[in-house]
């Protein structure tokens, strides 16, 4: 057994041993620094690296204004992949939703292999400082304070597989676990945003059951967002951008809006609600159409009267006047022009209350491809609601409203109104028949 006073000089020794060789590497390191040029640094650098067996791929989150869908997706998949001896995970807790959202955080690495191959994940990320000046004159700009990238690293053998299995797995996989766990979202118009949007949960509760409308017109737009979903091979070989536009029309009350948000509910597609009177000016218009997502539906109520949109033949005549404003030709070519084609499966939706207000223009299809009039309460839409409010599907007071709706125009927000006024069935309908009566 080695005495402790022995064992503790040759500790001493080894330990100033080390230090003595840790310091002479970095004095020979600083001497090589100082002697060799940096032309033959950079060129062991590069020969170094030419000789790795190692394949690095850096995805950004951004290209140019546009999000990468690659680095979306693996932040989706990866998050799958941590395993518990990561030392380091990001988790929040969204709004209204139950589980904990678990992503990688940055400078871990992930390890993941796919049909018996090694691939290492790193998230990298940076903070941009911009000078003052910069901030003040681009308040309204695309700024992002932080740039992030994922690493992916491989042996070089398998660049083919990487990029043309590897990767398309990780696309897909993303989408089929985005798909199932996804909770339909609302954005608004936010400049300070980094993508001129923000957002939160959709909570409406609105579906195409719930609808209070005409069934032959619910069945037919139900089965033309179907086919809309379905066709992305065919807007590719017919030459056109893959989205659709539909016309909401109709008195106030008809339920216009509670349509679209039982639209985004029965396709899973997130809202973008734009109020074009917040829009500044055209090329804002074009920022905020990149900022959308696929598989969205962008919303622009009361097209008729949300701004004041010129008539193209005095546009020349009003330029100087209405400069930074934003323009019919400008919500022309936001809605078909070229910068309509950024992201696939997007719908546009419009709602107004006076149809004949709108330029033949703004109405012809490839804009507004779908024309649907949300019309006064029929009989078939007060027994939706009667189901809805009262949990009811006959009634012998039914017969007489029949009647009473087949002479008046009253819309479904005002018949919803009188079934709430009463949980009895019998005491709610009596006071709609008066209210229809009077």
């Amino acid at each position: 057994m080695v005495p402790i006073k022995t064992f503790l000089q040759n500790q001493s020794m080894i330990i100033s041993v080390a230090t003595s060789l840790a310091a002479s590497t970095i004095l020979v390191r600083n001497i090589a620094n100082d002697l060799v040029p940096e032309a033959v640094h950079e060129y062991f650098q590069k020969l170094s690296t030419r000789l790795s067996s190692q394949l690095n791929v850096v995805i950004d989150e951004f290209e140019g204004l546009t999000q990468n869908q690659m680095f979306e997706a693996a932040n989706v998949y990866l998050a799958r992949k941590l395993s518990p001896s990561t030392l380091r995970i990001k988790v929040h807790k969204p709004q209204k939703e139950k589980e904990l959202a678990v992503a990688i955080d940055t400078d871990q690495e992930v390890i993941d292999f796919y049909k018996g191959v090694k691939f290492e994940w790193v998230l990298a990320s940076w903070r941009i400082d911009m000078p003052d000046s910069n901030k003040k004159s681009n308040q309204n700009a695309l700024s992002r304070p932080e740039l992030r990238r994922f690493k992916l690293r491989f042996h070089k053998q398998h660049r083919d597989m990487a990029l043309s299995s590897y990767l398309p797995h990780i696309l897909q996989e993303a989408k089929a676990i985005t798909e199932e766990t996804k909770t339909v979202k609302i954005h608004t118009i936010d400049y300070n945003g980094t993508d001129y949007w923000s957002s939160i949960n959709l909570d409406h509760p609105a579906t195409f059951d719930t609808m209070a409308m005409d069934p032959d017109t619910k069945k037919a737009l139900m089965e033309d967002l179907d086919r809309f979903t379905v066709r992305k091979e065919y807007y590719r070989r017919v030459g056109k951008a893959w989205k659709r536009g539909y016309l909401l029309y109709g008195p106030p009350g008809t339920g216009k809006s509670s349509l679209v948000a039982a639209m985004a509910n029965y396709l899973k597609f997130d809202i973008y609600d734009m109020d074009l009177r917040e829009v500044q000016c055209n090329s804002d218009l074009r920022r905020l159409l990149i900022g959308t997502g696929s598989r969205s539906i962008l919303v622009i109520e009361d097209i008729d009267c949300s701004a004041e949109l010129q008539n193209r033949d005095l546009e020349k005549e009003a330029k100087s006047e209405e400069d930074g404003k934003i323009t019919l030709s400008g919500l022309l070519n936001f809605i078909d022009g070229l910068w309509s084609s950024c992201g696939d499966e997007k719908i546009i939706v419009f709602t107004t209350n006076h149809k004949d207000r709108l330029d033949p223009a703004l109405l012809r299809p490839g804009r507004m491809d779908v024309h649907l009039k949300m019309s006064y309460c029929s009989f078939s839409g007060f027994r939706t609601l009667a189901s809805n409010y009262l949990q009811i599907q006959k009634h012998p007071l039914f017969g007489d409203i029949e009647e009473l709706l087949e002479k008046t125009e009253t819309t479904p927000a005002e018949v919803a109104r009188e079934l709430m006024k009463s949980d009895d069935a019998e005491v709610a309908l009596q006071g709609l028949i008066k209210f229809l009566q009077s």
